[in-house]
């Protein structure tokens, strides 16, 4: 008798992780899409969406913690950096408690660039979410907590 390790995953439950991936892919191309129009490579959007996560937590962003959120090398996040900064989509700034720290902030003409772009979709999942009560809202989340963690722990 195979253990529950060995036991095939009933059809719902994969039926789920392949349309997670159809999302995932989805929302991959939409951004690539984004890049595309916009002359950026998908490293430079995935870049602002850190340094947008990082400003909305109020948390302050220095090339090196960047550089570590998407899995570049120091020299990686140098160039990635100064390529935002000549397009005007991020300027580097002293930091509020450190002055010797400089912290990379995102420019209000990249947010206003991706939310005329974004802002559709994002709009659109908003909706969607709507018609669910709270709980089931909580529970949207907590699955997709979970599979960001997953995904983490799996790299």
């Amino acid at each position: 008798m195979p253990t529950k390790e060995q036991e095939p995953e009933p059809e719902s439950e994969l039926e789920t992780v392949h349309l997670l991936r159809a999302v995932a892919v989805g929302l991959g191309l939409h951004s690539a899409r984004f890049a595309s129009r916009n002359g950026m490579h998908p490293t430079d959007v995935r870049a602002l969406i850190v340094l947008m996560d990082a400003r909305r937590a109020a948390e302050e962003m220095t090339a090196g913690r960047l550089g570590a959120a998407l899995g570049l090398n120091s020299a990686g996040a140098t160039a990635l950096v100064d390529r935002l900064e000549r397009a005007g989509h991020v300027r580097r700034v002293r930091g509020a408690t450190d002055r010797r720290k400089v912290v990379i902030e995102v420019d209000e003409r990249a947010v206003a660039l991706g939310q005329a772009f974004f802002g559709p979709l994002i709009g659109r999942v908003v909706e969607l979410l709507r018609e669910y009560d709270e709980r089931e809202r909580a529970a949207i989340r907590g699955f997709l907590e979970g599979v960001r963690r997953a995904a983490e722990e799996a790299g």
